[in-house]
Order: structure tokens, then sequence, then C-alpha cells
């Protein structure tokens, strides 16, 4: 089997009703990262998914019975378990896991609770759904290793997407720089790297063109379009249009090649 069950009879035998073994599948013993995600609402049920997607055995932790069920036929084991009974947690294995993820989203104290079992448990790498600034402080103060706050960074992501519609990705890399996807604007169609001199005028760099190239058929006509990649592209490569630029830049420069399209 894939996690150990600390205690095999006390998962068949206890008489918490909220705990009990429901699927373990057994398998050829290979070394994959064991995650186990604790609360398998719309977050964590999702997540759990995409860490299979992702190849990594995943034990899924919910004391909703009909939960476990849906979720049991698409990833590793799944158990129904009271995450705030330190026993319980422990017997299911969470401890032999790489990492786990606290998606407990309806209750705040029960999320505090599970996040510090895991912790005491010796699990390096824990990883907490906040519902709340007030939540995230104490999870930090728990020793929690990362913090995500889905509700918040979707709303920035939205109000991103409204303020600036030609930024298509955004991916924060320190304090002052962010990489960027951004549709090229046109005061740079036709221009090459060099020519449209996006570096100085913008404080930019750009790394990397996405195209859109037509496909054409032996009729000369186009029909469909596939997309190309130019990695690290040169001074002479040219800028046209319907081109996404992944570029790097402090706020302060992305502000600026935001405001060419506003003009």
């Amino acid at each position: 089997m894939f996690f150990k069950l600390r205690n095999r009879e006390v998962a068949k035998k206890t008489k918490n009703a909220e705990y009990c073994l429901l699927r373990c599948k057994d398998g050829v013993s290979v070394k994959k990262k064991q995650f186990a995600v604790i609360g398998l609402g719309t977050f964590g049920y999702n997540v759990a998914l995409e860490l299979v997607r992702k190849n990594i055995q995943v034990l899924g932790i919910d004391s909703d019975n009909g939960i476990v069920n849906r979720i049991s036929n698409f990833i590793t084991q799944a158990l129904v378990v009271d995450a705030t009974d330190e026993k319980a947690v422990e017997d299911a294995g969470v401890a032999d896991c790489d990492g786990v993820i606290i998606s407990i989203g309806e209750s705040i104290e029960t999320s505090i609770l599970a996040t510090l079992i895991v912790k005491e448990l010796g699990v390096k790498n824990v990883i907490v759904k906040s519902s709340s600034r007030w939540h995230s402080k104490v999870a930090a103060k728990l020793g929690a290793n990362t913090i995500v706050y889905p509700e918040l960074e979707m709303a920035k992501k939205l109000v991103d997407t409204i303020v600036a519609p030609n930024i298509l990705e955004q991916i924060k890399l320190s304090k002052d720089y962010n990489l960027v996807e951004v549709i090229a604007p046109k005061e740079v169609w036709g221009k090459t790297i060099r020519s449209s001199d996006i570096r100085n005028n913008y404080g930019i760099n750009i790394i990397a063109i996405r195209k859109q190239i037509p496909i054409i058929n032996e009729s000369h006509n186009s029909i469909d379009i596939k997309e190309e990649i130019n990695m690290l592209p040169g001074p002479d490569d040219e800028i046209n249009q319907n081109d996404v630029l992944i570029v790097i830049g402090s706020e302060k420069a992305l502000a600026k090649l935001k405001k060419i399209e506003d003009n």
C-alpha cells in the first residue's frame, strides 16, 4: 500500500464514526512524492486531483463520508478522519507524507487545530488555505511553510484583468519585479525588438514571444492557427499583431507599458 496506516486495526475497529478506512490501493513500491490533502471541499478536491495528474500520490482526508466516497476512485487513498483527532490523523499516516495541504475552509478553528497537529507530527512542508488575514497570521505562528488565500488572490487577479486587460498573466518574482504575459501593444507592431527600443523606453526585458502562426493549405488558404514560442528572442526578431510578450520588469515599468493601451 502507498500510505502507512499506523494502526490498521484501529482503522477497522474504531468506535469513532468519523474515522473509517474507505479505500487503500495496492501498488508497486516506487518512490514517489506523497501529499495529504486535509479538507476535500471545492479547493481541496481540485488540488488533490491536480496532484494526481502530476503523478503524485495523494492521501485525501475529510470528515464527510460522501465527499470521500466521491473522490476515492481518483486518488491513491481516501479516508474519513476527524482532522482535530490527533491519534486518528497520526494513524492515517499523515506523518509519512512529504507535505500536507490543509484546505479546511468552513471552520477556522478546525483548520488551526489540524495545522497544529500536523506540525507536531513532524511534517516538514505544511501548506494552509487561509480564509482571512487573521487565519493567515495564526497559521504562520504555528509554523505553516506556505499560506494561500485563494479568494484574495482571485480578487486581485480579477481586478488586474479589469484594470489592465492586455496583461494576461502575472507572476511576482520579488517585492518589486514581476514576470508578465502582455499582448504586444500596437505601438510596437512591425518593429524589431531593437527598433522598438522597448528596454530603454519602458524598462522591461522581453524573454520570450508567443506567436500565432497561420497554417496554410495547398490552396494558400489559412485553415488553422498554431502557436510557436520564440525563447530568448534576438534584437532583430520582429514583434507583430497578436503576439504575446513574456517580459520581466518592475511594477513601475509594467505600469508604464500598460498605459500604451489606455492611450
